[in-house]
């Protein structure tokens, strides 16, 4: 990796535009706009039906405003992509964020610098920070999952900054996907030969608001079926994108549970074999402490539940329409 000087907000600020995506964000929409003022030269927000005035209060922010087609099902993808392709010529990068979030302060000018000095880097993403981690234990949750290595990686998530040339190449994300867009594309560009980076440098500060249960259920069942869809489409490649996610949910959130149940109405000895789990549970703590490990096994039965309906979407002939947990 190429050492790359100090960041020049003016030069970044020149050459990358802001593509925000959002459904009634509300204030927290108005924030990740004032956010991204003076960082970048074109905010482009992108809306997917709605009602509670965002349209309106973005244009009156300044950002150029794309409205999504209510005749089509929504996407965090598709609205990605009507947003990119509204970019105006000359520009060299875009930073994609979720309008729930709030843009650090010096990041475009610091990832700039970075892909100026990186020409295979196609992808470039920092530290995303919940807002509010003591607000609920789903919200530290989140903020611990985007505690992801430095250096060289896979894939980023929906806070990044893209070259526009590799984006162009690679077709944009595939829209499609209700979710797990990102590391799709990831794959895709790191196949072409393109590289995705992850800087020690603070990037975006995220205000997830999950306060319950039910929202946290409703999370894990969409990374269920965006695990099972991203196998279906890479799976067999030497990538083996998502077998592995996908298998483990389907083992401790269906397989091994519906067999224990089975077995017991033959046996109640085969009711044993359910000491499997918290086996498993102090095995999680040991590496993740308590709360994260005891969210992580439970975790693997939403998710269970998303692979499951993807795959009989599939076989129905079916697509899934947006899964939100707000």
């Amino acid at each position: 990796m190429t050492q790359p000087p100090p960041p020049t907000p003016a030069a970044a600020a020149a050459e990358t535009a802001a593509v925000v995506i959002g459904r009634n964000e509300g204030e927290r929409l108005i924030r990740c706009l004032r956010s991204l003022t003076g960082q970048v030269r074109q905010i482009i927000y992108v809306d997917s039906g709605s009602c509670d005035g965002s349209v309106e209060a973005a244009r009156a922010l300044g950002a150029e405003v794309v409205e999504l087609d209510t005749s089509r099902p929504f996407t965090a993808a598709r609205a990605r992509n009507a947003g990119w392709a509204a970019v105006a010529t000359g520009t060299e990068y875009v930073q994609f964020t979720d309008g729930d979030c709030e843009v650090v302060e010096g990041w475009i000018a610091t990832a700039h610098t970075f892909m100026e000095a990186n020409p295979q880097a196609a992808v470039v993403c920092g530290r995303r920070r919940e807002q509010f981690p003591s607000a609920s234990v789903y919200n530290r949750l989140c903020d611990a999952e985007w505690d992801t290595p430095i250096g060289p990686a896979k894939a980023c998530g929906g806070d990044a900054l893209m070259r526009l040339t590799a984006l162009r190449d690679a077709g944009g994300y595939r829209e499609e996907l209700i979710a797990g867009e990102e590391p799709e594309l990831c794959l895709r560009l790191r196949r072409a030969g393109w590289e995705i980076w992850r800087l020690d440098a603070e990037m975006t500060r995220h205000d997830a608001r999950m306060l319950r249960f039910g929202q946290w259920w409703q999370r894990s069942r969409r990374a269920g079926h965006a695990f099972a869809e991203g196998a279906a489409l890479h799976g067999a490649s030497p990538e083996r994108h998502w077998v592995t996610e996908t298998r483990r949910a389907l083992t401790w959130g269906a397989i091994l549970p519906v067999s224990i149940l089975i077995g017991a109405a033959f046996s109640v000895w085969v009711l044993l074999l359910a000491l499997i789990y918290p086996a498993q549970l102090l095995r999680l703590v040991r590496r993740m402490g308590w709360e994260r490990g005891a969210f992580t096994l439970l975790g693997k039965f939403p998710e269970a539940v998303g692979v499951l309906e993807y795959h009989l979407n599939r076989r129905r002939g079916r697509s899934r329409t947006l899964l939100e947990y707000k």
